[in-house]
């Protein structure tokens, strides 16, 4: 089933005044897919979701939406002709309007705008809380009236500013699976800005890392966990460390951890020095092997085990257990790498002109939050 294209961002760079916040970003959404945009907070991906409403003017390039641009430099449609709805990060419901109100308001001069409230207000649970008034709910109950209010004049796009982050963790979870079911169940595009990864994977269908108003990359949440573009998306997503080592041939690389072997294949000359990515769940127990090293921590997550481990170099990784064999700090524990994912990165300016292996060592780099 192919979907057309609806939203397209060509070439894009915008910002406030005279300062570029965000340069050359190029994404598309088809119909009916969720996209987000994920990052640190100054990274630009707000910036980028008030554009794409037309609360910010464009440098230069283009936002199309269905085919129509919508904004260029010089050129803004305004924001209320854009069939674009919004979710807020403080809900931004009327205060003196009941819930059935609030949802209503967008659509109140449409002759099936009560039919469309009471199925709005079902698709949301909130059936037998339309008299009520925002005050008088929880913050959750409030963010779905904010989002059955923008979802009621049946826009192109549903854009959603960090709508989570008032709630707290189990809220947070359970209500972010929620919305991608109700708009996945009307088939309404949107794209969520935020900058918790966890959200962005439960709710999206592809998801931009951004970093300093640059995109990285625009994947679905599998590809960038296994198949990172860069070293800072690599390291930004899930946990991550890198390993040095030496490429032996263009699928095999030598490293403290003896040979890494993998499913690609790398152009860069053999004996080149490379930048090897880990993952946790990439070092594996295995009692009979050969390769041990020492636990000196430990974060017990319940069906796992989280062990920082340190090799007899002295190097430092992280590896996940399941939790039903308790190690403790102290111990040896025989391990084996199982990545067969090889993600390796040149080093910058080390492109191989002597056999000599590069000095071992292990770069931590820490999960974006």
């Amino acid at each position: 089933m192919t979907h057309s294209m609806l939203l397209n961002l060509r070439d894009l760079s915008c910002g406030y005044n005279e300062h570029k916040v965000v340069q050359d970003l190029n994404l598309h959404l088809n119909a009916g897919d969720i996209g987000c945009l994920l990052g640190s907070s100054g990274c630009g991906k707000t910036t980028t979701l008030r554009a794409i409403a037309g609360f910010e003017p464009v440098h230069s390039g283009e936002i199309s939406l269905a085919g129509e641009v919508i904004s260029s430099a010089g050129f803004t449609l305004a924001p209320e002709k854009r069939r674009i709805g919004m979710v807020f990060q403080d809900y931004a419901l009327f205060p003196h309007l009941s819930v059935a109100q609030n949802i209503a308001f967008g659509i109140r001069k449409q002759p099936d705008c009560e039919r469309i409230t009471e199925e709005l207000l079902a698709l949301v649970k909130l059936d037998h809380l339309g008299k009520r008034y925002p005050h008088e709910l929880s913050g959750g109950q409030q963010q779905r009236v904010s989002l059955a209010r923008a979802l009621a004049p049946e826009p192109q796009l549903l854009l959603l500013d960090e709508p989570f982050s008032n709630l707290d963790g189990e809220l947070r979870r359970s209500l972010s699976r929620e919305v991608r079911e109700i708009l996945k169940s009307r088939g309404t595009s949107a794209i969520l800005v935020t900058h918790d990864q966890e959200e962005a994977f439960a709710v999206s269908d592809h998801v931009g890392v951004f970093k300093e108003g640059k995109l990285e990359q625009w994947d679905t949440p599998y590809n960038l966990y296994h198949e990172p573009k860069t070293p800072f998306v690599a390291s930004f997503i899930g946990q991550g460390y890198f390993i040095r080592g030496q490429l032996l041939s263009p699928e095999k690389v030598q490293t403290e951890l003896g040979v890494i072997s993998g499913d690609r294949a790398y152009i860069w000359p053999t004996g080149s020095a490379v930048d090897v990515l880990l993952r946790p769940d990439d070092i594996v127990y295995a009692p009979e092997s050969s390769l041990t090293a020492l636990i000196v921590g430990k974060t017990f997550l319940g069906a796992a085990t989280l062990y920082r481990l340190q090799l007899p170099t002295g190097s430092q990784l992280e590896a996940l257990f399941p939790s039903h064999a308790d190690h403790q700090p102290g111990e040896s524990v025989g391990i084996r790498v199982a990545a067969e994912h090889l993600v390796a990165f040149a080093v910058p300016g080390s492109v191989a002109t002597h056999a000599n292996p590069p000095s071992s060592g292990v770069r931590r780099h820490s999960a974006g939050s």
